[in-house]
């Protein structure tokens, strides 16, 4: 569990670190705001995959023409923080797509799988990736397609400071990688 009391307190030492009185006007709340904040915008960081995938395992029967229909969710909107400058990844679009085998998932399940996955201290290929693992956890087969696209601060605020680039991820699995035509279709 997020320890918002040591967040709190290493807030108001970074603030003195930077030179600045934490206990002025403008200051003086703003350890407890950033512990809620990080309470929220890390609350992935308090479930595994697996505790996702049962949080979030809603399915329901599908007859039909199984490996051969295909689910797209596109233009999922997540934000997510580097692990490694702690900086925001934002911008960042999302679609997911899988080919039912018998059980098919709440289109809304997919949205909020893929948020909570994302509010952790993160890596995009790792998004994609916990995505992957937890959708196929839930609907039983590894045919499952994650692509991100986002921007990171990291670069363009900072260091390089290219505010253009985006970074695009391929998480593949089952049909998906043995079919290209699969993510051709997905990416249309």
């Amino acid at each position: 569990m997020i320890d918002t009391q040591a967040i709190k307190e290493h807030v108001r030492g970074i603030l003195v670190a930077l030179g600045d009185d934490p206990d002025r006007e403008g200051l003086i709340d703003t350890p407890e705001r950033v512990a809620r904040m990080y309470q929220e915008v890390f609350e992935g960081m308090n479930y595994s995959n697996h505790e996702i995938a049962q949080m979030f395992n809603k399915t329901f029967e599908h007859k039909g023409s199984e490996y051969k229909d295909m689910v797209i969710v596109k233009d999922i909107d997540v934000f997510s923080y580097c692990e490694h400058h702690l900086a925001l990844m934002y911008d960042m679009k999302v679609s997911v797509a899988y080919i039912p085998r018998g059980r098919v998932i709440g289109l809304s399940k997919i949205s909020r799988i893929a948020d909570m996955v994302a509010k952790r201290l993160q890596l995009q290929e790792r998004i994609g990736s916990d995505i992957a693992d937890v959708m196929t956890e839930i609907i039983g087969s590894d045919d499952v397609a994650v692509i991100i696209e986002g921007t990171h601060s990291c670069m363009s605020a900072r260091g390089i400071k290219k505010s253009q680039a985006t970074t695009k991820t391929y998480t593949l699995r089952g049909q998906f990688l043995e079919k290209p035509e699969l993510v051709e279709r997905m990416e249309r």
